[in-house]
């Protein structure tokens, strides 16, 4: 049996959980009761995008009446992967020590949170895997099911990542993690932005820990998936893998020539 791995983040953590909303007046105070139930100690930041529906309103109302819950409020819709940014932003400067991303529909269980938190403790980047075993989806179409594993996949040999989920959202970062990844350089939307930030983890040699979830699909509200997010994925990382694979034959080219070790 080999040796348990020294903790690369021994506690206790400030946790700030970010949420994410666009017309979620359904299903938000849904998840920030159960939220409150699975991790009572952590704290909240919603970061509405201007939401129509009034739910920027709601996330106020109960920010008034829970000191763990912060709104942040943005001028429109901008888009997941920014309003996360925002979101780590604010979070690094309030001194959190944990940051992690959920969805506000409920597709990521806050119940299965204490699992993400247990991993960190020996790893600086936890994600929340569909495709590991034990991991899975409910209510899924077959359709949605082959996108997800074939785009795992296509990401997995472009970027040579060792990553069975690439593209989920449920994430637990540490701080000096995040602030390894210059955030500031990322432009990425949609499931192109966690591919991204997975990528870049990878490159600077981050422990990568992916523990099994069960990603629920909505119940209430709309879909955010559209033919965009999944065409800019597909042509983001086809750029990327095509620069890593020119980096490395000039790197090779090098290497012969008597340039380098």
């Amino acid at each position: 049996m080999s040796a348990r791995p020294e903790p690369v983040n021994p506690g206790p953590d400030r946790i700030l959980v970010i949420i994410p909303t666009y017309n979620e007046l359904d299903a938000l105070p849904k998840i920030l009761e159960r939220v409150q139930c699975s991790v009572p100690l952590v704290e909240m930041l919603i970061v509405d995008d201007n939401s129509p529906d009034g739910t920027g309103k709601v996330a106020d109302e109960w920010a008034s009446d829970h000191a763990q819950i912060h709104v942040m409020h943005r001028m429109g819709k901008g888009g997941l992967g920014a309003a996360y940014l925002a979101g780590f932003a604010w979070g690094l400067q309030q001194g959190f020590d944990v940051l992690v991303e959920m969805d506000a529909d409920g597709s990521h269980q806050p119940e299965q949170l204490p699992t993400l938190l247990a991993a960190l403790e020996y790893s600086d980047l936890v994600l929340g895997s569909r495709w590991v075993q034990g991991g899975g989806t409910e209510n899924w179409s077959k359709n949605r099911e082959f996108l997800s594993k074939g785009g795992n996949y296509y990401t997995k040999v472009m970027l040579g990542i060792d990553i069975a989920d690439a593209t989920g959202g449920y994430r637990a970062f540490t701080a000096k993690a995040l602030r390894s990844l210059n955030l500031h350089e990322v432009a990425s939307q949609g499931y192109c932005f966690q591919v991204d930030l997975a990528w870049r983890a990878t490159q600077r040699g981050l422990v990568i820990t992916e523990v099994p979830i069960t990603f629920i699909e909505r119940e209430v509200g709309n879909s955010k998936m559209s033919r965009k997010i999944v065409a800019e994925a597909l042509w983001r990382v086809t750029v990327w893998g095509i620069d890593r694979r020119v980096n490395k034959a000039k790197g090779l080219l090098t290497k012969g020539r008597g340039f380098s070790e």
